[in-house]
């Protein structure tokens, strides 16, 4: 197979190996020959086009050509230009016949149980930073802790998440960091976290706590810096009381409706809205079936596929939720005089997307064809089953942190350039493409590539339940992610504001 046509009104088709000047392919029982050569996983006119004229993939307009473009041509940016630009008004219109529902199951996995209800599929001890100044001893501190207390079945280990934030910021970007900072300890994949603050930040243990709530206090130790005449000496004991309780934890059968998972992606290519977020959409649809919340973010790669979204909202209070959160990054950028349509990057556009348009429709497989039960503001925790919208950037650090702010304990990452990255907690990876898979195994957890070959359906079947399996058998911890096994840990907060 030379090439692919997704849906049957596409006006372009994807080129699913190199393609040279002359070659000809098989389209609809058509013969086109090609005008240029075609990279892999980019596009082939398969019409005319008017300067002006709409272009197709996935069924919805991804840009339009930006000058007249022939039968056979490669269709990418020197001919293609975004559609966004401007404000839209959006109508509400729901299927309930097309729409997955939130649902249960009496199917469990096996994870800790915490205090406040929520559960964790690991069982971590973090050591976490108010402010930057305290980076370097609670690394130190971290490497002594870890000496002490090794891994175990029911213990999976010490790991810092260090960070640039936490002093010189005021308003809604310090409330930012607070929220997203209290999140984050407060996730359930922390048997205990010992915060480290420096003793003068504007970010200090006072001002976190207005956040944090109710906490458990056995769970969560501070240390300040400034007040003690070793860090370490107090560190470790500190660490000492955290790991009576970490050490004690057992995993215990917990039913779906206490399972959050986040879905993102990064790096994404031509294949990745074809392989790699169908497989996700796919799972997204089978965990809300029985229950569990599955959440998705980078409200700039919605842009674009927005209406799909909306049309999923479960009530029309989310559907004007989801208005909101568009216009809201739309104004974001406005204040700073940018462009949305900017998101794709290099790496993206020699992988074979054009405009956002195309980028949003593939991110936005991932999640299936569930209805949308909830819309979070950046830093705010979930409070629904189903799945649900997280405001936050297309930047994968800062984004994937909020997603875990908001209570996810696995992140499920699709990528088809490759991003060896991990953020706080396990990260299952995907690639869009068995090359990736086979070039970067110690990043990759699982080749969705497979998914071009897969030329029946119960073919396509057994992938899907190979990637629940595997899913599954994480959540249980039976599977280490590539990130734990490499030790890869990392979080990121959106600034807006000024540095004083």
């Amino acid at each position: 197979m030379k090439c692919m046509k997704l849906y049957p009104n596409d006006t372009v088709a994807l080129a699913t190996q190199e393609l040279k000047k002359g070659d000809t392919v098989e389209i609809n029982n058509e013969t086109i020959v090609l005008l240029d050569d075609i990279p892999n996983a980019h596009k082939i006119a398969l019409q005319d086009f008017a300067a002006g004229e709409g272009i197709r993939k996935y069924d919805n307009i991804i840009g339009y050509a930006s000058r007249p473009i022939k039968k056979g041509e490669w269709v990418h940016e020197h001919n293609e230009a975004t559609g966004l630009g401007k404000s839209k008004e959006y109508t509400y219109d729901f299927d309930p016949q097309t729409t997955i529902m939130p649902g249960s199951s009496d199917e469990t996995f096996m994870g800790y149980l915490r205090r406040d209800g929520s559960a964790g599929i690991r069982n971590y001890l973090a050591v976490i930073p108010t402010v930057f100044c305290a980076n370097g001893p609670l690394e130190h501190l971290s490497e002594i802790a870890k000496e002490k207390y090794p891994m175990t079945d029911n213990f999976d280990g010490i790991f810092p998440l260090t960070h640039p934030y936490g002093c010189s910021q005021t308003g809604y970007d310090l409330e930012l960091t607070c929220k997203i900072l209290s999140g984050v300890i407060q996730n359930a994949n922390f048997g205990a976290v010992l915060i480290v603050s420096l003793g003068c930040e504007i970010t200090d243990p006072v001002e976190l706590k207005k956040y944090m709530g109710d906490y458990d206090e056995s769970r969560i130790k501070i240390l300040s810096l400034q007040n003690c005449e070793d860090e370490f000496e107090t560190g470790m004991a500190l660490i000492d009381e955290l790991m009576e309780n970490v050490l004690s934890d057992r995993r215990q059968p917990l039913t779906f409706d206490k399972l959050h998972i986040a879905m993102n992606c990064g790096g994404s290519d031509g294949y990745s809205g074809i392989t790699a977020n169908t497989l996700l959409g796919t799972l997204c649809d089978t965990m809300v079936k029985k229950g569990a919340t599955m959440n998705m973010t980078e409200v700039p790669e919605m842009m674009g596929a927005e209406h799909l979204l909306m049309n999923r909202a479960i009530n029309e209070d989310v559907f004007h939720d989801i208005v909101d959160l568009i216009h809201n990054y739309e104004d974001y950028f406005a204040k700073y005089g940018e462009k949305a349509s900017d998101n794709p990057t290099q790496g993206n556009k020699a992988g074979g997307l054009t405009t956002l348009e195309e980028k949003s429709l593939g991110c936005t497989q991932k999640g299936g064809h569930c209805a949308v039960t909830e819309v979070l503001k950046y830093g705010d925790r979930a409070t629904k089953n189903g799945f649900i919208l997280v405001s936050g950037p297309g930047n994968d650090l800062v984004c994937v942190t909020g997603q875990i702010a908001s209570g996810a304990v696995l992140t499920i990452f699709t990528t088809g350039r490759g991003t060896p990255c991990g953020f706080a907690g396990p990260t299952f990876r995907l690639s869009s493409n068995t090359a990736l898979a086979k070039k970067k195994p110690h990043w990759i957890d699982y080749d969705a590539g497979r998914l071009l070959s897969a030329s029946t359906s119960e073919a396509v079947d057994a992938l899907n339940q190979e990637l629940y399996d595997a899913i599954m058998s994480t959540v249980n911890g039976d599977y280490r992610t590539c990130n734990e096994k490499n030790g890869y840990y990392q979080m990121g907060i959106l600034r807006d504001g000024v540095t004083l």
